[in-house]
């Protein structure tokens, strides 16, 4: 199949498509902030500032009281690393829903997966002994531990769908539930993890409490969360891209996905590819949360029978907003954590709750699902205006014989 080397190729359409959602959200935010003022009776100033400050997110760096409360913009080092540091396990849960979608896959059970990684990144990384076994190696054990248990935990509903024909959609929901219970069921009793320092009940030791914790690498942005398993999540997508559209085994993932049937006619496993396909996914999802509590001084709250980790859900808006491409994946897990960011000082700053970043937010997340739409929207136009030249063509071709 020949490539489209012209400027509006795939790749233009898919970061159009994107920020045509992006841009829809954030002007449905701004209208939000100035009906609630009007109806607060609110000057609008207020939602003038809001605005500004959903659209500045990182680079706010507060008011200057000496200036009359005015707020100002610029580098905020500290904002920008926490954005890096926050953007990690959204790239990996992102690259986790991407890669399944390739095979014709829908991954709705990475926040099981990421609880998984979560558990098991937390317990090797405290249980080992930091005296005998030098931190970074138990860094590495636990990484790849985790890894290994989220690849385990997104087999299961692969291996449903392969040799059972059951929907992974009601697999993964089913398997989300039973890790949330069983991670709580981990580390319930567990003294030598549980935290009860300052009068907290059921959170997990800081990794850093056994020396363990990601370098920085020179990402210690003002201080803040940044280090260097946000390199690592670039590198994964990169392995991501490389591997889904530069090799055999992609090339079968995306055939599996385009047609399972044809597929096997051609003489390829797609069991096989359907099994491999999940693993790897919840292998990636796992990662995600690895990179993130291996940090060294995040705590874990492992009451979680009730509730599902927000950033496993939040790979699906990550992984459509970048139309699924590994690489889109870096830059809409940048955007919906600076979104995050955007919304803790739209609270901090002005008269708005957290309750209208949260809808704001919210909004953009949904809007990103129209990506494919609007691209689909696109490509359909495309097709039409080349069918039409064509036929253009020749109609004026026959009128040149006919003279």
């Amino acid at each position: 199949m020949k490539k489209d080397r012209t400027l509006w190729n795939d790749g233009t359409k898919t970061v159009v498509a994107s920020l045509l959602s992006i841009l829809m959200g954030v002007i449905f935010g701004g209208v939000l902030l100035f009906v609630v003022a009007l109806c607060l009776k609110m000057p609008l100033s207020s939602a003038w500032e809001g605005f500004r400050i959903v659209l500045g997110g990182v680079f706010n760096t507060g008011r200057d009281y000496d200036a009359g409360s005015v707020l100002t913009f610029g580098i905020n080092a500290r904002l920008i690393g926490d954005m890096l540091f926050r953007a990690t396990p959204l790239i990996m849960t992102g690259l986790s829903v991407a890669l399944a979608y390739k095979t014709g896959l829908f991954n709705i059970g990475a926040p099981g997966q990421y609880l998984m990684g979560t558990a098991v990144s937390i317990i090797v990384a405290l249980a080992i002994d930091t005296s005998v076994v030098p931190a970074f190696l138990v860094w590495i054990l636990a990484f790849l531990a985790a890894i290994a248990a989220g690849a385990l935990w997104g087999c299961i509903p692969g291996l449903f769908k392969a040799y059972l024909n059951v929907n992974e959609v009601i697999t993964s929901i089913m398997t989300n539930w039973i890790a949330a219970n069983l991670v709580t069921l981990l580390f319930d009793g567990s003294n030598f993890i549980n935290n009860v320092d300052f009068g907290k009940t059921g959170y997990t030791l800081k990794t850093a409490t056994n020396g363990v914790a990601t370098a920085k690498l020179g990402l210690n942005f003002g201080g803040g969360n940044a280090n260097a398993g946000f390199l690592i999540a670039i590198v994964f997508a990169a392995a991501a891209y490389v591997v889904i559209n530069k090799t055999t085994f992609g090339y079968e993932l995306r055939a599996c996905g385009s047609n399972k049937n044809a597929a096997r006619y051609a003489g390829m496993n797609e069991k096989r590819n359907i099994v491999l396909s999940m693993a790897i996914a919840g292998g990636l999802s796992a990662a995600g949360a690895a990179l993130y509590y291996l940090q060294g001084d995040v705590e874990f709250y492992w009451h979680t029978s009730m509730a599902l980790p927000a950033t496993g859900f939040n790979g699906i808006p990550v992984a459509l907003l970048a139309s699924c491409s590994p690489i889109g994946c870096i830059f809409s897990g940048m955007f919906m954590a600076y979104l995050t960011i955007s919304g803790s000082q739209l609270s901090t700053f002005t008269a708005y709750n957290e309750y209208i970043a949260n809808i704001i937010i919210a909004v953009i997340v949904y809007l990103s699902a129209f990506t494919l739409f609007f691209k689909g929207l696109m490509s359909a136009k495309k097709k039409t205006i080349t069918v039409k030249s064509e036929v253009a063509k020749n109609k004026a071709g026959e009128e040149m014989k006919r003279k």
